[in-house]
């Protein structure tokens, strides 16, 4: 097998077993991986197809079908998507029964209310990860800081939010 294709398999497949709360908790090891170990890419290109990704309609890890594309061509857009949907796909299946006929215990309630805090930490570092990436200059930190306020502060949609930001980049304050 390809090494490439075979290193792609393994990285997707680890980070989809430990992507508690939804895909966006491994982007930090994602980008880190991606990026740092086998510099596949760098970290603004990493913001740019995870931007895409997001804008996208589809699932939002898309970013991981995006990145195996860049890495090795259509065989790496397929063996990173089914590396990082089918290990929980096939884990979810094997578990739901069991978990569900454990629905009343208290020790399962104890342990959702635990993992709770645990995903709020893992978005969180992926949100810093990802701004740190994508904010090279002082106007692009102030579009970053000013979206974030605003996503935290207002109930404004988040796609008036984004189109905002693309026109102030686009009329060059980033």
């Amino acid at each position: 097998m390809n090494p490439v294709l075979l290193s792609l398999a393994v990285l997707f497949s680890q980070l989809s077993l430990v992507a508690v709360g939804g895909g966006n908790t491994i982007l930090p090891e994602m980008q880190r991986q991606v990026v740092d170990v086998q510099h596949w890419m760098g970290p603004a290109e990493f913001a740019a197809l995870f931007a895409l990704a997001q804008a996208s309609p589809g699932p939002n890890m898309l970013v991981a079908t995006l990145i195996g594309w860049r890495v090795a061509g259509g065989w790496g857009a397929l063996v990173a998507t089914l590396s990082l949907f089918g290990p929980p796909a096939l884990l979810t299946f094997m578990t739901s029964r069991l978990w569900d006929r454990f629905r009343e215990r208290p020790w399962r309630h104890q342990v959702q209310a635990g993992l709770m805090p645990v995903t709020a930490g893992l978005v969180l570092a992926a949100s810093l990860r990802l701004g740190i990436a994508s904010a090279h200059t002082i106007s692009a930190v102030v579009i970053l800081v000013a979206t974030a306020l605003a996503v935290l502060f207002t109930r404004l949609h988040p796609l008036l939010l984004f189109a905002v930001a693309a026109v102030a980049g686009a009329l060059g304050f980033s």
